[in-house]
């Protein structure tokens, strides 16, 4: 049962969409931070040990310069951690929910950055709340991101009806409005001051997000080619070994077949169309072509 429910997960980093994948790698950080805090406080006694305090400020953003300076990475970290369940359960819902909506309307594309950019700007936000009012602490969890995604939702689809419980369809827009209401009105309260200010800062990115969309500048696709750049960084180098064989299997075909025979199409027409058939047997192998590609290789190989 268990390995069947680890291939599970398996196949839904390598094949699911985005959404599912935050999902999982925030649920999957939550386990690896509960699990510490059992086993060390187990082995002290049944006291937590300030050593689980001080790994999960290791990577959770403050409200002292000094520790962002000195720990940049907390800035990432920082928003895929969670220690309350009930942080992560709800983060998790609206993440899925409003997700959703974003994904359908400007694409799957938008969501991971969306979600690091309201992150990033909840962090800095935090931190800036700190100077602000003089409070002091740390800073964890996914809601600044989650929030990015909500308010994002609420502007390209205002009036997209959601269904609550017990209440019934109500547009999405006032759900989000009583949401930033909440957070504000909650700056005012001694409790959890710094996540509002985390939150708000969440939703003034994802309200940037979409007025830069709509001037044209999509903020998504520069980071998207970031993280592939720094995914083909890590990455195994391809092996240059094919290249020699199909860069010598075009120039027969059209040396020997198509420059004489072929009626229809110019020279460069032909490199052209077998250019894009290799490149495509580069990239996900021969068995990826249609039979019509299929053809037009064979029918040139079988004629030189």
């Amino acid at each position: 049962m268990f390995q069947s429910i680890v291939d599970d997960i398996k196949r839904e980093l390598a094949t699911g969409n985005i959404i599912s994948r935050l999902v999982i790698v925030n649920l999957g950080v939550f386990l690896l931070v509960n699990v510490l805090w059992f086993v060390l406080k187990m082995a002290n006694a049944g006291a937590v040990p300030p050593l689980y305090h001080d790994f999960l400020h290791f990577f959770s953003v403050s409200s002292s310069i000094m520790h962002n300076i000195t720990h940049p990475w907390v800035f990432i970290t920082s928003i895929f951690l969670h220690e309350g369940f009930w942080h992560l359960l709800w983060n998790m819902l609206f993440l899925y929910w409003f997700g959703r909506i974003v994904a359908d309307l400007i694409g799957e594309q938008k969501i991971l950055p969306l979600y690091l950019l309201g992150g990033i700007t909840g962090c800095i936000a935090f931190w800036t709340g700190a100077q602000l009012l003089n409070y002091s602490g740390f800073a964890l969890g996914a809601s600044a991101g989650v929030m990015a995604i909500v308010m994002t939702a609420g502007m390209i689809a205002p009036d997209y009806n959601m269904r609550l419980l017990l209440i019934g369809d109500v547009k999405l827009k006032y759900i989000v409005a009583v949401l930033i209401f909440v957070d504000i009105f909650g700056l005012a309260s001694d409790y959890n001051t710094g996540g509002h200010f985390a939150h708000l800062g969440g939703v003034m990115m994802g309200w940037l997000f979409v007025l830069q969309l709509r001037e044209g500048n999509d903020w998504a696709e520069g980071i998207n080619n970031l993280l592939r750049k720094i995914a083909d960084f890590f990455s195994e180098p391809k092996k240059a070994a094919p290249k020699r064989t199909m860069a010598k299997e075009r120039t027969l075909i059209v040396k020997k077949h198509y420059t004489k025979r072929n009626t229809e199409l110019s020279e460069d027409e032909v490199e052209e169309r077998i250019d894009l058939i290799l490149e495509k047997i580069k990239a996900k192998g021969y068995e990826s072509l249609t039979k019509e590609e299929k053809d037009f290789l064979n029918n040139a190989s079988s004629r030189r």
